[in-house]
């Protein structure tokens, strides 16, 4: 049987479609639970090990994020972590983390 793989373009599209308004902050953390989850599922298999990283980061913060803690800037910030390096992650991962997210 094949695992089930999350890639980062289903992630990205995932989040545009919140962007866009064409989903609202339910319907994102249901997809980011429903899909994050299962243990079984891979996470951005073929992509770098930062990215997976990122990807995991993401997925789990709006899993567990209350619905009325989501900023719009989340989107951006996101954006710009699932496109980090090495020299950048750490401070991505702050931004994304502390400024995505209201206290």
């Amino acid at each position: 049987m094949t695992q089930p793989i999350i890639t980062k373009k289903q992630v990205v599209d995932t989040l545009t479609l919140w962007h866009q308004k064409k989903i609202d902050n339910a319907q994102l953390q249901d997809w980011m639970v429903t899909h994050f989850d299962p243990p079984e599922t891979l996470i951005g298999e073929d992509e770098e090990e930062l990215v997976q990283e990122a990807m995991h980061i993401i997925m789990n913060e709006y899993e567990l994020a209350k619905l009325d803690k989501f900023k719009e800037e989340g989107y951006e910030f996101a954006m710009k972590f699932l496109a980090c390096t090495e020299e950048d992650f750490v401070q991505l991962r702050h931004q994304f983390i502390h400024k995505g997210f209201s206290d």
